[in-house]
């Protein structure tokens, strides 16, 4: 089976010099967010809207903006495309420093390749990977790590972690791998052990990977992004993708526990409820609101539609041959999050310092579009939660990673929840770590 394929990329390549055509600049308010969001009718044109926020990065003392009551700091930088992040029992925070893994050549020349390098080169993501993760600690708690030191080296693509026990599990783009930890330690030598293989292969077209551990730490769950847009490239290059993996690290045996996610990232267990919910990367060329990416609990067996339908039965008319089977069987998403966001981080705020109003809610990293213009996304906004369900719109809660001419100062990425209490925040254009505290 196979859908659509995308109009020709030599026509993204053209309009990345002229800040695209397409679309019109235009933007209805409110649509694409919340439990119910409006979805209007699908816009197609010959070609793709093209946007993306060309890379300034924070000149000296300039920092993202937080909401008074709020103060805003850098943990580290001077990192090489922080994406993910980990905080250790003890405080120690790991940055996985990360970027797609190179592909291997194709004969003659590749038209598609050519036109998404320039559109990384512009967004600032055109970076090898330093295949690496990062160990942080703030000793003295002044909100500044003091240790910057190299944690693991020689991995592959790295991006999500997870620590159970004494033992540290790591996502690379190809395999789930574990590694011996103790409390306090400053590097890692140990040899990885593999657990589990994951999806990748030649396309690998979303490569990260990220990673959880179950409360009791009898299982992982690992999220792996589909091969394509809407499974333009064969739905046989799609096994066991666009989906999250539960995995028995003891056995490293495997198994789909949801699937129809087009591209899910972040995950977190609710404090209020207990169930996972996971942020995903909707579709896109089908008009600047839609489709909205979103957050939503993740049911044991739940198929979500990709790429057949979206926010349930939305039939994707692209999609051939279609599967009405699948389709009527679609479960809707909790919660919308706006069309191209780009909706990555996510973390349930668990903390004490923070005012009693985000105790329970969501924390979103929004990575920031480039299917869309007027651009969206490009910020960490907080969604409230009550007796365990949103329960309002969208808080911008970190912004001013947009320069006042439209240039990325910073992308947000991941997010967690520090020792005491403050947000930090992965920066992987600025190469930073924002840390915000509740201001004493």
């Amino acid at each position: 089976m196979r859908g659509l394929r995308h109009p020709t990329l030599l026509s993204i390549a053209v309009l990345i010099s002229t800040a695209a055509c397409g679309q019109s600049e235009s933007q209805t308010q409110g649509v694409g967010y919340g439990p119910n969001p409006a979805l209007p009718a699908p816009t197609r044109t010959l070609l793709p809207t093209v946007k993306v926020a060309p890379v300034n990065r924070w000149a000296p003392g300039e920092t993202p903006k937080a909401p008074a009551g709020f103060q805003v700091t850098a943990l580290a930088s001077g990192l090489d495309h922080p994406r993910w992040l980990l905080v250790l029992p003890n405080g120690d925070v790991l940055v996985a420093e990360s970027n797609a893994p190179a592909k291997p050549k194709k004969k003659g020349f590749d038209i598609r390749a050519w036109a998404e390098q320039l559109i990384m080169t512009k967004a600032g993501a055109k970076t090898p990977s330093a295949n690496r993760i990062t160990l942080l600690r703030d000793a003295d708690g002044d909100g500044v790590a003091e240790l910057k030191t190299p944690f693991l080296t020689g991995l592959n693509s790295p991006f999500g972690m997870a620590l159970v026990g004494d033992t540290l599990y790591v996502a690379n783009t190809d395999a789930v791998v574990a590694f011996p930890y103790a409390t306090g330690a400053t590097s890692i030598t140990a040899p990885a052990r593999k657990v589990a293989d994951l999806p990748a292969g030649p396309i690998n077209h979303h490569w990260t990977k990220s990673l959880i551990a179950s409360p009791d730490g009898s299982k992982l769950y690992a999220t792996v992004g589909s091969n394509s847009n809407v499974g333009e490239n064969g739905m046989e290059n799609e096994e066991r993708r666009a989906a999250i993996l539960e995995i028995d690290p003891a056995t490293g045996a495997s198994r789909v526990f949801a699937s129809g996610l087009r591209n899910p990232n972040g995950m977190g267990w609710n404090p209020n409820g207990g169930e996972l919910w996971t942020a995903v990367n909707e579709r896109d060329e089908l008009g600047n609101d839609l489709v909205p990416d979103y957050m939503t609990s993740v049911k044991d067996g739940g198929f979500y539609g990709w790429p057949y339908s979206y926010f349930g039965q939305t039939v994707d008319k692209r999609v051939k041959p279609e599967r009405p089977d699948l389709v009527a069987k679609a479960l809707a998403p909790d919660y919308a999050l706006g069309a191209h966001t780009a909706s990555l981080g996510l973390t349930f705020y668990e903390g004490a310092s923070f005012p009693a109003s985000y105790q329970g809610g969501i924390f979103i990293g929004q990575h920031g579009s480039w299917n869309r213009k007027p651009v969206s996304g490009y910020k960490v906004v907080f969604i409230p939660f009550a007796n365990g369900k949103p329960a309002g719109p969208p808080q911008d809660f970190l912004t001013g990673f947009l320069d006042g001419e439209g240039q990325a100062q910073g992308r947000p990425v991941g997010v967690v929840v520090d020792k005491v209490g403050a947000l930090l925040v992965a920066d992987d254009v600025g190469n930073v770590i924002w840390r915000v505290a509740a201001a004493r």
